[in-house]
């Protein structure tokens, strides 16, 4: 019996045995587990290679499609929504939350991207003129007294000014700053939406100047003026800066925190392009100022030629001058710059225009029934001409769609 037992405990070794070596046999032994290893190493870093290779494609082909949308051009459009809008001769528009602002002598509509009026307020004006910034609008009457304040969804506030409204600028949150004049004074006045009054600056024509532009900051924190001051046969432009944030309050009673005099020069406009640059539009060059808190010099543009208008966006200045080659057809050219002033891109064209857009990555230019829309990199997206006077053309919020308001109606089209 115990022999027998010895006997089975034999068996049950070899058994185990055989079950190691062959274990032992199928993992190829200590030797080919390493180069098994390695073989799997090797495997994992090929296909990290393969995703690298895949993402830097990937990136690629959106570069290029990016760009090749970039300078693709449109040969032509299709209709998305028309509605019938019977235009007024004294009649003006804004771009405003996205869609139009209208504004007569008689009352101020706002017009969705469809062509449909939201919304109508009746006004008495009769020189109306009209700012706005994001949502927020406002519509004076320049010669007379009263303000009118709108977000898109109407009315906010009516304020009676104390004295003739000059010039008016809206910040994006709805505050505005308005140049009131009296006989022998001017203020530049800051309000709140509703009317409130923020901050009152009080200034003379025999001090100051005659104010021909201003302009008010994003947060409404900061404001550029450009006055003209007349001395005997000599006329300057003063450039003034105010700063109605804790650094105006600390600079001096005015809050003027920086200035620049010119001579022989007019510089009737100057704009915030951002809530920290400012540019200041002469008949001679273009101004770039940083004024993050101060003004402080940035870039300087001469103009080549003769001036004929100017355009801005948050990220790019421009002029189109007059083509001094007489011999060629194109009589305009049209150059682009960085906020830097490095040249971006110029172009030639021969469009009789009457209006420009600067839209966020092109510049629309229309006159008659033509329009030409240019990239900031200098290639046509789309040239045509319509069947119809154009009196306004502005982006809408499609790609590469647009509200166009002719004579009689007012279509959303996307390009094709």
């Amino acid at each position: 019996m115990a022999k027998d037992n010895i006997n089975e405990e034999r068996k049950n070794g070899r058994r185990i045995f055989r079950r190691i070596k062959e274990n032992v046999i199928e993992l190829g032994g200590p030797e080919e587990a390493k180069e098994n290893n390695k073989k799997a190493a090797r495997l994992r870093s090929r296909k990290k290679l393969i995703l690298f290779l895949a993402v830097i494609l990937a990136a690629v082909i959106i570069v290029l499609v990016v760009y090749i949308n970039s300078i693709k051009q449109y040969k032509g459009y299709k209709v998305l929504n028309t509605n019938e809008t019977d235009y007024e001769s004294n009649a003006d528009y804004i771009e405003f939350g996205g869609n139009l602002l209208k504004y007569t002598s008689d009352g101020v509509s706002y017009i969705n991207s469809n062509g449909n009026t939201e919304w109508t307020t009746g006004t008495d004006m009769r020189m109306p003129i009209a700012e706005s910034s994001g949502n927020y609008a406002v519509v004076a009457d320049k010669g007379g007294n009263t303000v009118y304040v709108f977000d898109t969804d109407g009315a906010i506030s009516q304020v009676t000014m104390p004295y003739v409204i000059c010039d008016i600028d809206v910040a994006s949150q709805g505050a505005f700053a308005v140049v009131l004049e009296s006989e022998t004074t001017n203020y530049v006045n800051l309000y709140d939406r509703n009317g409130e009054i923020i901050y009152e600056m009080q200034t003379t024509i025999d001090k100051s100047g005659y104010p021909l532009d201003i302009s008010i900051s994003e947060d409404a924190e900061k404001l550029f003026t450009s006055y003209l001051y007349i001395e005997g046969v000599d006329t300057k432009i003063n450039l003034a800066a105010y700063n109605f944030g804790e650094v105006g309050q600390n600079a001096n009673a005015d809050r003027i925190v920086g200035g620049y005099i010119f001579e022989d020069e007019i510089i009737a406009k100057v704009e915030f392009i951002s809530n920290d640059v400012v540019a200041a539009f002469s008949d001679k060059r273009i101004l770039i100022y940083d004024m993050k808190e101060k003004p402080s010099e940035r870039a300087v543009i001469e103009y080549d030629g003769e001036a004929q208008s100017i355009f801005y966006s948050s990220d790019y200045v421009g002029v189109i001058e007059k083509n001094p080659n007489e011999s060629e057809d194109n009589r305009n050219i049209i150059k682009i710059y960085d906020t830097n002033g490095n040249l971006e891109s110029e172009y030639k064209f021969n469009i009789n225009y009457d209006k420009i857009y600067a839209a966020d990555k092109e510049i629309i230019i229309t006159g008659g029934t033509e329009c030409l829309i240019l990239t900031v990199s200098g290639h046509v997206r789309f040239s045509y001409t319509f069947d119809s006077q154009i009196k306004s053309m502005i982006p809408s919020s499609g790609y590469r769609e647009y509200i166009i308001t002719f004579d009689k109606r007012t279509d959303k089209i996307k390009l094709k």
